[in-house]
C-alpha cells in the first residue's frame, strides 16, 4: 500500500510506500467492533447511584391502617410509587471496563489503518517541528494539504507543541504514533502521520506473531496449489495388462475331503423327548437307530423311533428302484 507524501507548504511529493507489517490488508470488522465497544465501555466512569425506599429517611409508620379506608394498602410513604419515594432498581456503582487480549488490540489497530489506507484516507508529511504552541500554523497546514473534516494526526513521539496547538480545534485529536485507540482512527476522515513516525516505529510482539502466522498461511497455501497443480499436471500411467502364461499350471492336488466319523452310540447322551425327532435326524444308520432304541427306556420315545426307522425304510426302497 502506497500513501501521499506532502511538505509542510502543502504540496505534494509523490507516493510512498506503507511498512507491510502494520499495512498488511487485512481488514476484519468484527474485531474493530469488538475493540470499539470495549473502548467506550471503559470511558464509562460507572459512578452513577440513586437511593432505594431502604436508603430514604423516613416513613417508620403506616399512613393509614390496612382495611376500611376504601384507599389501596400502603405500608409506607417512601414506596417506589410515592412523591419522594425511593427509585425502584436505582443503578448501583460498579465498574464497566471490559479486558480485551493484546493480539486483537493489535490485529483491530492494522485493521483501521488498513480500512483508511484502502479508501486512500492516509497522508503522510514532513517533520511539524513548533517552536511555540499555534493554532493558526497548525490549521494553515491542514488547509495547505486539503484535509477537510475531521483529521487525527499521529505524532513522532510526544510533540507538547503539536498537542497545544490542536487540543482546541474540535475536529482534530493529536496523538503520538502507535498510541491511537481503533476508536481514534475511524472517528477521523483522514489520518496525518510524520513520515519519521513511520520509519522509526517498530512492530510490537503481537505484530511479529501475526505476521510470522500470515507468512506460515501463505507458504501452506502455496505449497498447496503447487500440489493441486502438479496432480493436475501429472498424467497418469496405463496399466499393464498381465498376459496370460503359456504353460499351464498343474493344480495341486486338493486334500481329501473327511468323512465324519461313525457315531458311537454307546457314549451318546440322549436327548429330551422334545428334541429326540430333530436329534434323530443326523442318523442315516438304521442299526444305530436301533441301538439308541434299545438304550432308551422312555416308553413315550419309541414311537418317536419307529417313524424314524419307517422313513429310511423308505429312503433306501427309493434308491434300490431308481438304481
Amino acid at each position: 500500500m502506497k500513501a501521499t507524501y506532502y511538505d509542510i507548504n502543502g504540496s505534494s511529493q509523490g507516493e510512498q510506500a506503507l511498512p507491510d507489517w502494520l499495512f498488511d490488508g487485512v481488514v476484519n470488522e468484527d474485531v474493530m467492533h469488538q475493540v470499539v465497544k470495549a473502548y467506550l465501555s471503559n470511558q464509562r466512569k460507572g459512578t452513577g447511584a440513586a437511593k432505594s425506599r431502604g436508603m430514604v429517611s423516613g416513613g417508620g409508620r403506616k399512613p393509614w391502617k390496612q382495611k376500611g379506608t376504601g384507599r389501596a394498602r400502603a405500608g409506607t410513604i417512601r414506596s417506589g410509587i410515592w412523591t419522594g419515594g425511593g427509585v425502584i432498581f436505582p443503578p448501583v456503582p460498579h465498574s464497566w471496563r471490559q479486558r480485551v487480549p493484546k493480539r486483537v488490540r493489535a490485529l483491530a489497530r492494522r485493521s483501521a489503518l488498513n480500512s483508511r489506507a484502502q479508501g486512500n484516507r492516509i497522508s503522510l508529511v514532513e517533520t511539524l517541528d513548533f517552536e511555540r504552541p499555534k493554532t493558526k500554523i497548525l490549521k494553515e497546514i491542514l488547509s495547505n494539504i486539503g484535509i477537510e473534516g475531521k483529521v487525527l494526526v499521529l505524532t513522532n513521539g510526544k510533540r507538547e507543541n503539536i498537542y497545544l496547538s490542536g487540543r482546541n480545534l474540535q475536529k482534530v485529536i493529536i496523538r503520538p504514533f502507535g498510541q491511537e485507540s481503533v476508536y481514534d482512527i475511524l472517528w477521523a476522515n483522514v489520518v496525518l502521520i510524520e513520515q519519521k513516525a513511520l520509519e522509526e516505529a517498530e512492530p510490537s510482539q503481537a505484530d511479529k506473531k501475526a505476521s510470522l502466522s500470515r507468512s506460515r498461511d501463505s507458504s501452506a497455501d502455496e505449497s498447496q496449489e503447487e500440489l493441486v497443480t502438479m496432480k493436475r499436471r501429472k498424467p497418469r500411467k496405463p496399466r499393464e495388462k498381465i498376459s496370460a502364461p503359456l504353460t499351464t499350471e498343474v493344480k495341486e492336488e486338493s486334500a481329501p475331503i473327511q468323512t465324519k466319523p461313525k457315531f458311537d452310540t454307546a457314549s451318546i447322551k440322549l436327548p429330551n423327548i422334545s428334541e429326540l425327532t430333530d436329534f434323530l435326524l443326523e442318523f442315516d444308520s438304521v442299526s444305530d437307530i436301533e441301538s439308541l432304541r434299545d438304550r432308551d427306556g422312555r416308553k413315550t420315545a419309541k414311537s418317536i423311533y419307529e417313524n424314524r426307522l419307517v422313513a429310511l425304510n423308505k429312503d433306501s426302497k427309493q434308491e434300490n428302484g431308481d438304481a
